[in-house]
């Protein structure tokens, strides 16, 4: 025999709720941040490096290796 109250809707449960919760949270994230993204510009040409010496070598002392003494001096 099935009991009568097996027939009706099943009351809602916390464990759904909060599960729908967590989906409306994610969804209104998304929503938010999705318009924000932008492609980011195309980068430049780099300028043009001095030809390297013909003898080997061609360390020079860029803009980037100022910056990395300057950070590993500290």
């Amino acid at each position: 025999m099935q009991d009568s109250q097996n027939a009706g809707i099943k009351p809602a449960s916390r464990r759904g709720f909060f599960l729908g919760a967590a989906t409306a949270g994610v969804a209104a994230a998304a929503v938010t941040v999705l318009p924000k993204v932008v492609e980011a510009p195309v980068a430049t040409a780099a300028p043009s490096l001095p030809p390297a010496p013909e003898n080997g070598g061609g360390y020079s002392l860029s803009e980037h290796v100022k910056r990395y003494y300057a950070t590993a001096s500290a």
